[in-house]
């Protein structure tokens, strides 16, 4: 008799962090069962719309965006627009018939989850960040299974559906090994000198690159070279102010092709708090920077890196004191080599192996 071809819903987008994780747990799923189909479910004019079919799933939009803290045209629709994507992924539901549901934050996988739940489909949700989002808390008492990545996460959900399992992360851009001379050959870098690593996520960071680009004459001083990822909308500025410091080893790019070579060189790395950056962090242990983002919902990114920080594997410099701070705390770790060995030591403690791996093997066990 053959047998039925696997269906898996997956919901959910809106940044980078959500995207990602998300495609590595479908690749996962794909390498482990052959008859698999796979649909994605996002919100229409966001960045998985793009980004998903880029990587070869299908997608489908919900009409749905957040709630803002404001009177808005925006909020006045809201209770509109969560009723039509009610409707739309009950449709969706039942025309592609799905074994599982699974969620991944983001506006659509709120409708998306809910109407799987109350259809009798089996449903989990994966919780990146340390501090539980609105709409998990929401789902959390319908769904089966909730994949979280910190400890401490039964104060949000109950704790008989947690699955502490890490964030799924890009495996191609934590494998080092062997790869630093062509990453020095690469960026155009001198083995012999220190080197650190700016990344302020997708976007790029205000704070961080301002800072960055205020203690240029500092890090030519002490003799370090940088490799600055800027985002699109800062570029054309740091491209200047790098000029008389190019032959010193510090450049700039908006966008580092080759995060694994950014890696494997880096002696140092100053970066965003996000779940999936910490936990790339984590994999490649190295000792680290954090400038938590102040702009983000429940300020999760400070909760990322107090886990760190609590455990004595990264420094927390705050958004608000970058600009005066960065540039003292930066130079003093770089000269104190035993603090940089124990951030490392306890950096990789926190690691989570093969995430998607286990995610995905968890989502095969919900199927009936």
């Amino acid at each position: 008799m053959q047998q039925k071809k696997i269906k898996i819903i997956i919901s959910g987008g809106g940044t980078g962090g959500h995207i990602f994780p998300a495609i590595a747990i479908a690749n996962a799923l794909k390498n482990k069962v052959q008859d698999i189909e796979i649909l994605f479910v996002g919100a229409k004019g966001r960045m998985e719309m793009e980004k998903v079919p880029a990587n070869g799933y299908p997608i489908v939009g919900l009409w749905i965006s957040g709630f803002q803290r404001r009177l808005t045209i925006d909020n006045l629709m809201f209770p509109f627009k969560v009723l039509v994507s009610l409707y739309r992924s009950r449709k969706i539901i039942k025309k592609f018939q799905p074994d599982a549901v699974v969620g991944f934050g983001g506006y659509a996988s709120g409708p998306m989850l809910q109407a799987a739940a109350k259809m009798g489909i089996p449903t989990a949700i994966w919780e990146g960040n340390s501090f539980a989002g609105v709409t998990n808390k929401i789902l959390a008492k319908s769904t089966d299974k909730i994949f979280v990545a910190f400890d401490g996460m039964e104060r949000f959900f109950p704790k008989g559906k947690i699955v502490l399992a890490g964030n799924p992360i890009r495996q191609e851009v934590t494998e080092l090994e062997g790869k630093r001379a062509e990453a020095l050959r690469f960026f155009g870098l001198n083995e012999n000198k220190k080197i650190l690593l700016v990344i302020g996520g997708s976007l790029g960071a205000l704070t961080i690159n301002e800072s960055i680009q205020k203690n240029l004459e500092l890090f030519k001083q002490n003799g370090l070279q940088v490799v600055w990822q800027t985002g699109k909308n800062y570029y054309e500025t740091a491209k200047e102010a790098v000029k008389p410091f190019e032959s010193y080893g510090i450049k700039a790019f908006d966008f580092i092709s080759r995060m694994d070579f950014a890696y494997a060189i880096a002696d140092l790395v100053i970066s965003r708090a996000g779940a999936i950056a910490i936990s790339e962090l984590c994999s490649v242990s190295k000792p680290v920077i954090l400038i938590p983002s102040p702009n983000v919902a429940e300020d999760h990114q400070t909760k990322n890196a107090m886990t760190l920080v609590n455990n004595h594997a990264a420094v927390l410099v705050r958004d608000s004191e970058a600009r005066q701070k960065l540039g003292t705390i930066l130079i003093d770790l770089l000269n104190n080599i035993p603090e940089q060995q124990l951030l490392q030591k306890n950096i990789k403690k926190l690691a989570f192996r093969d995430s998607a791996n286990n995610i995905a093997d968890e989502i095969l066990k919900l199927i009936k």
